[in-house]
């Protein structure tokens, strides 16, 4: 039997799916941080066309990849959440699982309006 770890964002003790204990995305946490590094590399270029004073449309095109490739990190994140933390939350019951799909409604709403 696996002991729930407090999740560190929320303060929330939660044991992953299948009896494991961590987060729903911690069986891809290297491939989310090479996309995060590489993000991190868009931006410092970015940064590097803007005091070069690049062209406008070439700095937009830019911004428009690195915004892509955030999305898709979110939208990883959320299908790893969705799939992990909240099946396991409406498993149990109860009020938890009203909380995480909750949480996980909220987390899509922003996203909608990002």
């Amino acid at each position: 039997m696996t002991t729930p770890t407090p999740d560190t964002a929320t303060g929330d003790e939660h044991t992953g799916h299948a009896g494991h204990t961590g987060h729903g995305y911690i069986t891809a946490k290297e491939d989310y941080l090479k996309r995060l590094r590489r993000i991190e590399g868009q931006s410092r270029g970015l940064q590097r066309m803007v005091e070069e004073e690049k062209y406008c449309i070439d700095i937009l095109t830019q911004v428009s990849a690195m915004t892509k490739a955030l999305q898709a990190v979110a939208m990883g994140l959320l299908e790893d959440h969705i799939s992990h933390c909240v099946v396991d939350a409406a498993v149990a019951g109860g009020p938890d699982a009203e909380a995480k799909i909750k949480e996980a409604t909220d987390a899509i709403a922003r996203l909608v309006r990002s």
